[in-house]
């Protein structure tokens, strides 16, 4: 590669890039959603086959219904979030398979092994969730992906027909960096890492 993202840019989406808890006043807006959308969905998935699903959830109503889902630890910073992004995966993803990868067949492979299809949604669907992150960081978003809800509450609610599962949430907004507690250690290469 000839090009390599500035050090601003590193900066923006990694090593500056913190979970917020705390929000400043302030909307996400929806064109901002959109855009977004737009640069996740760029993101690699094994044949194209994009499972992730997302409700973005912003009204009084929404958020309520939400609220009731949550673990007591997250309904400060959930409820205080300008956005919730519902991080689903499609369990049925392999119907959109001929527009997606219409270069073979794919779609019979994942009707004939239903555990198949349902590792492969989870697993390309957290990428894409992960790719949601990266890209609300390089839109100038800040973040608070987490668990601690339950799942199936909030699937009755937000998809009762059973075809979409959540995997995550992420509140979006902008942080308050003054509430910050220090970055958690990592581990070092040699602690995580080994060339073979």
């Amino acid at each position: 590669m000839s090009d390599i993202l500035s050090d601003a840019g590193m900066d923006l989406i990694f090593r500056q890039a913190r979970t917020h808890r705390f929000w400043r006043e302030g909307e996400v807006s929806d064109d901002l959603l959109g855009a977004l959308y737009e640069l996740a969905k760029m993101g690699p998935t094994s044949s194209n086959c994009c499972p992730m699903r997302v409700v973005f959830v912003k009204s009084r109503e929404a958020k309520e219904r939400l609220k009731a889902c949550l673990d007591e630890g997250n309904l400060r910073q959930t409820m205080a979030a300008p956005a919730t992004a519902i991080i689903a995966y499609d369990m049925r993803f392999y119907e959109l398979m001929p527009k997606l990868f219409p270069y073979a067949d794919v779609r019979s492979v994942f009707v004939k092994d239903p555990e198949l299809a349902a590792a492969t949604a989870f697993r390309n669907g957290s990428l894409q969730g992960a790719y949601l992150i990266l890209a609300a960081r390089a839109l100038g978003l800040d973040c608070g992906p987490m668990s601690g809800f339950d799942n199936a509450k909030l699937d009755a609610s937000f998809f009762p027909d059973g075809r979409f599962k959540s995997n995550f949430l992420c509140n979006l907004g902008v942080g308050d960096p003054a509430k910050l507690k220090p970055r958690g250690p990592r581990l070092s290469f040699d602690e995580a890492c080994e060339i073979v």
